[in-house]
């Protein structure tokens, strides 16, 4: 491929895809620029070094993060739909995320869900330091949930594990909970439920 047929977004694409399976330490010039069929000098004519190319790979990435738009016609539907695009992000570009979090700009990188989940937070009538509380309780929530998935994920065989944990005898006279902690966690909808719960907590008239 020659240097004029190829653009910046396309370095970066190709860039971030070795990230994206390989983590940041696979991303070289010339691993990259093989990727890409071109020569390594056309890669730095494009991004510069790979420090620039490191650089701008986190701006794209926080750029992305900032395309969170909320959805639902309720203040409750309208988060939990901010909290899902997070949470779907968070997991789709894990070694990217770590990327901006090892070049200290992960606040940066949660800002614009921030700056959505206020917007809800000021529509249902909270201000101030309860508003405050509302965004931050939401992000750490999110946060939260996604890490405790990772480690699940990589976590090694667990033996004995909660098939065998929990039998009948296990939940005394509750089979139907042993059945259910016995079975597979679904992950997205245990989310989806400690966030509404959540939510629905943090909007309720104070006091109650």
């Amino acid at each position: 491929m020659a240097r004029g047929a190829l653009s910046r977004e396309e370095v970066l694409e190709a860039a971030a895809e070795l990230v994206r399976q390989h983590g940041p330490d696979a991303l070289t010039m010339r691993k990259l620029a093989a990727e890409l069929g071109t020569a390594v000098t056309s890669i730095y004519w494009h991004v510069g070094g790979r420090e620039a190319l490191l650089d701008a790979l986190v701006e794209r990435t926080v750029a992305g993060l900032g395309e969170i738009r909320p959805a639902g016609r309720t203040p409750e539907q309208r988060v939990v739909s901010v909290a899902r695009a997070l949470r779907r992000q968070l997991r789709d570009h894990p070694h990217l995320v770590a990327l901006v979090h090892e070049r200290g700009l992960t606040e940066r990188m949660f800002l614009p869900a921030q700056q959505a989940l206020v917007r809800e937070a000021h529509a249902a009538g909270l201000r101030g330091a309860r508003a405050a509380e509302f965004v931050r309780a939401v992000q750490f929530q999110v946060v939260g949930h996604v890490l405790v998935e990772r480690n699940r994920e990589r976590a090694p065989v667990q033996r004995p594990g909660e098939e065998e944990l929990w039998r009948a005898e296990a939940a005394g006279d509750d089979p139907a909970l042993a059945r259910a902690l016995a079975r597979p966690v679904d992950a997205e909808r245990l989310f989806v439920t400690a966030v509404r719960a959540l939510v629905g907590a943090l909007l309720a008239p104070h006091g109650k």
